[in-house]
């Protein structure tokens, strides 16, 4: 039985309908995912040096099919993913049993999560989703009712200014192919400057801020510090 219903919550119906549509080929490598799987290493990396995840306590906000929630479970970190899609839920399930990895997969909404276990979780995680929902800033400010004092959280999502569209919506699924088409919708795109005043609304410091660029040529993603496309936020429970 679903714990929480999507028309009762901040999500967008049509965003969920779309990714359920792909959930069945989430861990395929060379599928629509496959940036997903190309990223995951990435953010698991930068995530364990600022945290180090053995031995924590984890919350994965929007989980999808469990690419980056297994992963941190690898590292071995007590891991939670919560995702409001069942497809993907269904999906990431049934990897686990294949591989092995303990992960608690629940189909529940932040806020409702928040409401639940206030303070329940030494690391958050909420990745590629802001852009997806309907009021981000209370996704920002459901994360941080959820991590403890001290806690860590971090968000990534797509800056919005005419570069990010061309790359992250023009490039990116029209002339590269590397998202489907209307993956991305420009106007939900937020600003590095947007996110961390949500972050402070919500008592959260921003310790980090991070960019990630793909150069199309060599087909390489890498950190560094130009955010003016994908960019990861790493911040701290005042």
């Amino acid at each position: 039985m679903a714990e929480t219903t999507a028309s009762e919550v901040n999500v967008d119906r049509l965003e969920l309908e779309k990714f359920s549509a792909l959930a069945h080929r989430w861990w395929d490598p060379q599928s629509e995912f496959k940036p997903l799987h190309e990223i995951n290493p990435l953010r698991l990396d930068y995530i364990d040096r600022k945290v180090g995840l053995s031995g924590k306590k984890v919350l994965d906000v929007g989980c999808g099919g469990g690419i980056l929630s297994e992963s941190m479970a690898s590292r071995g970190a007590q891991v939670t993913g919560i995702d409001l899609g069942e497809k993907a839920l269904k999906v990431a399930k049934l990897h686990k049993l294949e591989s092995g990895v303990a992960v608690d997969y629940r189909l529940i909404s932040a806020e409702a999560m928040a409401e639940e276990a206030p303070a329940g979780f030494d690391v958050v995680t909420c990745m590629e989703m802001l852009e997806h929902v309907p009021d981000p800033a209370a996704i920002v400010a459901a994360c941080s009712r959820l991590v403890k004092p001290g806690g860590h959280v971090f968000f990534s999502t797509i800056n919005r200014n005419p570069k990010s569209y061309l790359f992250a919506v023009i490039g990116a699924e029209y002339v590269l192919n590397l998202l489907p088409k209307g993956t991305h919708e420009y106007s939900k795109f937020i600003k590095p400057s947007e996110l961390s005043a949500f972050c402070r609304n919500a008592e959260l410091d921003v310790a980090d801020l991070m960019g990630m660029s793909y150069n199309p040529v060599t087909k390489r993603y890498w950190l560094d510090k130009d955010v003016s496309i994908n960019y990861l936020v790493h911040t701290v429970k005042s």
